[in-house]
């Protein structure tokens, strides 16, 4: 089968349209259309992380409240004290 495959692939790169000068644009590095001056953009993520860390703590609260069985009161407990831990 594999060879078969190989096969294929071989008789298709025949079809294959190949180009033999680069474009204008061909080396450059691209990000999203926009033209980049420098390849070391430095995004500042002072905004970010104080929200992944609240959002990091609101999952983690709710994951211990959801993991905790509801008929038994003492690991209910346990969990609030964990939680105010945090």
């Amino acid at each position: 089968m594999l060879c078969i495959v190989l096969i294929f692939a071989a008789l298709l790169s025949l079809l294959a349209f190949k180009n033999n000068k680069p474009g204008a644009g061909q080396r450059k590095s691209y990000a999203c259309g926009e033209d980049v001056k420098n390849n070391r953009i430095q995004p500042d993520y002072s905004q970010f992380f104080p929200f992944a860390y609240f959002f990091t703590i609101i999952h983690v609260v709710a994951l211990i409240i959801s993991t905790v069985p509801a008929v038994n009161t003492a690991s209910l407990s346990i969990a609030l004290i964990y939680i105010s831990a945090c």
